[in-house]
C-alpha cells in the first residue's frame, strides 16, 4: 500500500468556519437587488459551490441574473475576510505536516484565495494552490484533484483530501483518492474526524 505524501485540504468549511463570511457576503448582492435574505438550503449551496454558480443560483429564477452577474464581479470579497475564522489546530497540523508530507488545496474559492491565506499568515504553508480559476470544471469534478496529482507525479493512493461536503465526496471518489471528512458525519468516508489532530494520529496508519 501506497504511503501518503501529499495532504490535500479544502478551504471552506476544513481550513476555515467560512459560513458567516459567505452568508454576509451573499446576503449583501441580494439586499443591493431588494431580495431577502438567503435561506438554509440556500446558505448550503453557497457554501460548496463557486461564487459564480452562487449567485446564478440564487437569481435562477430572477430576469436581473445577468445584472446580478455583473454587480458580484466588482464586489470584493476582501472586507468579508476577517469574518472567517480558522479551524483550531489548524497551523499546528500544518507545521507537524512539513517537510515531511506535501501540502495543497483545492477549493472552489477563486482570486479570494491568495488574500484569505495572506490575512491569516498561511502563505508559505502549501506547495501548490488549486482554485476553481485554474480549472475547466471546478468540483464536484475531480479536475482541481487530479491537477495536483499530475503536478506531484503522485498516484491517488499517494494522497488523501480533507473535505465537508458532498460535492468534496464527489470529486475524491471521481479522483480516486480517499477522503477524510472533516466535522461531518453524513458524507461516505474511508475516515471521519472532528479536529486536525485526529488526522495527525491517524496518518502514519494510512
Amino acid at each position: 500500500m501506497a504511503r501518503v505524501r501529499v495532504v490535500i485540504f479544502d478551504c471552506d468549511g476544513v481550513m476555515f468556519d467560512s459560513r458567516r463570511a459567505n452568508e454576509a457576503y451573499y446576503n449583501h448582492i441580494l439586499a443591493h437587488f431588494k431580495r431577502p435574505r438567503m435561506n438554509s438550503e440556500q446558505c448550503e449551496y453557497v457554501h460548496m459551490n463557486t461564487a459564480e454558480r452562487s449567485v446564478a443560483y440564487l437569481f435562477r429564477d430572477d430576469p436581473r441574473l445577468k445584472d446580478a452577474l455583473a454587480y458580484w464581479r466588482r464586489t470584493s470579497y476582501l472586507p468579508f475576510i476577517p469574518l472567517m475564522e480558522m479551524e483550531p489546530y489548524l497551523k499546528a497540523f500544518l507545521e507537524y505536516l512539513r517537510p515531511s508530507y506535501i501540502t495543497a488545496i483545492s477549493t472552489n474559492r477563486s482570486g479570494t484565495m491568495g488574500p484569505v491565506l495572506a490575512t491569516y499568515g498561511l502563505e508559505g504553508y502549501f506547495d501548490l494552490v488549486v482554485s476553481c480559476l485554474d480549472v475547466k470544471h471546478p468540483k464536484p469534478d475531480p479536475e482541481s484533484l487530479i491537477k495536483i496529482l499530475d503536478h506531484f507525479g503522485l498516484s491517488p493512493e499517494e494522497a488523501i483530501y480533507i473535505g465537508d461536503s458532498e460535492i468534496d465526496e464527489s470529486a475524491a471518489r471521481a479522483a480516486g483518492i480517499p477522503l477524510v471528512a472533516y466535522k461531518n458525519p453524513y458524507i461516505s468516508a474511508p475516515y471521519h474526524v472532528s479536529h486536525f489532530k485526529e488526522i495527525e494520529d491517524l496518518l502514519p496508519f494510512i
